[in-house]
């Protein structure tokens, strides 16, 4: 399970990152904890980053590839690799 601590800071790479980062928001990028703890969503941008072994995978072409998938579709666990 992610600590709690860790939650509260960690946030969507994309949302957060250069050209992409969003100005229309005080904190953007927030992250909720889904799918049996499984996943973290982006409340923002709506990517999905998996958690393998209590380690969130925050790529941006990871949480891409399952953007467009429904939080109720999503794998539990989630697969070994992208």
């Amino acid at each position: 399970m992610i600590n709690q601590e860790l939650l509260e800071i960690l946030r969507c790479p994309y949302c957060v990152s250069g050209e992409t980062r969003r100005t229309d928001k005080e904190d953007p990028g927030q992250l909720d904890l889904v799918r049996e703890d499984s996943w973290l969503v982006c409340r923002d941008c709506g990517r999905k980053y998996p958690i393998r072994d209590e380690i969130p995978v925050m790529l941006i072409e990871v949480g891409e590839k399952w953007q467009a998938t429904a939080i109720e579709d999503l794998p539990v666990p989630p697969p070994a690799e992208d």
